[in-house]
């Protein structure tokens, strides 16, 4: 709830022009993602609608956005991350690249976060 509320804030009031700002939509987003037992990261491309594995973990990349005309420009995506043998997801919504605490995925072994849109 509280990241909830620290996310309104956020889009409200720090983020008031990049609302204002008309986006893309790229074909799909490069994750990271740590393996914080081992400590190794690996970055992948996810094409939107699909998902990818990582681990345990099964993340659809739903849809990534960027600024128009400024594709290494703060992106952003909507994931869905659920984890095997585990009911429900562990994560569902946006991460934004330039901010990946601000809407953070709880996960005891993994941590993914969002790096830019595919454009091409």
């Amino acid at each position: 709830m509280m990241r909830l509320a620290a996310l309104s804030c956020a889009l409200a009031f720090g983020a008031g022009s990049a609302l204002a700002e008309t986006t893309s939509n790229g074909s799909g987003a490069i994750l990271r993602a740590l393996d914080k037992t081992s400590g190794t990261t690996v970055d992948i491309s996810v094409p939107a609608g699909q998902a990818a594995r990582i681990g345990r973990l099964q993340v659809v990349m739903n849809e990534c956005r960027y600024p128009r005309g400024n594709p290494s420009g703060d992106a952003y995506a909507a994931l869905e991350v659920s984890e095997t043998g585990r009911a429900g997801t562990v994560f569902t919504g946006w991460m934004i690249a330039s901010a990946p605490a601000l809407n953070a995925m709880e996960h005891p072994r993994y941590d993914i976060w969002v790096m830019r849109c595919i454009t091409s």
